[in-house]
């Protein structure tokens, strides 16, 4: 059975930054597509970014664009969330999501969302303080 679990997440003042770690045991994610999730209270889930490390491809819900960068770790397992001049909008949990099976045609991250994941997390707190 394959997890994956999340890491990382803690209180910050707003502007700084924080890295999310996801960890995937029972298979690595150098062929998975990978994508963080976020959900304020109160609100729905949010799809913050997708990595597909295969292919390369990548994208970003607007509101963290030119902020949030998601790369891969040296290990085959792991993906991180690297999140910078944080705002407390961006306050939440964070849940690693992952699927393995790939889109029939257009890159990896083209028809990533909340209906195609196979294994979530079980998220981790970020509190941005003002």
């Amino acid at each position: 059975e394959v997890h994956v679990v999340e890491s990382g997440g803690g209180v910050v003042q707003a502007g700084g930054s924080l890295r999310l770690s996801c960890a995937a045991s029972g298979a690595t994610l150098d062929e998975a597509i990978v994508g963080w999730f976020r959900q304020a209270p109160g609100k729905n889930y949010e799809m913050v970014s997708c990595f597909g490390r295969a292919d390369g491809s990548t994208s970003s819900a607007g509101s963290v664009q030119g902020r949030f960068t998601m790369a891969s770790g040296d290990a085959k397992n792991l993906v991180y969330l690297q999140m910078n001049n944080l705002r407390p909008e961006d306050s939440g949990f964070y849940y690693c999501a992952a699927r393995w099976q790939w889109p029939l045609w257009g890159t990896l991250c083209d028809d990533f969302g909340y209906y195609s994941v196979e294994s979530w997390g079980k998220g981790t707190l970020v509190t941005v303080s003002s």
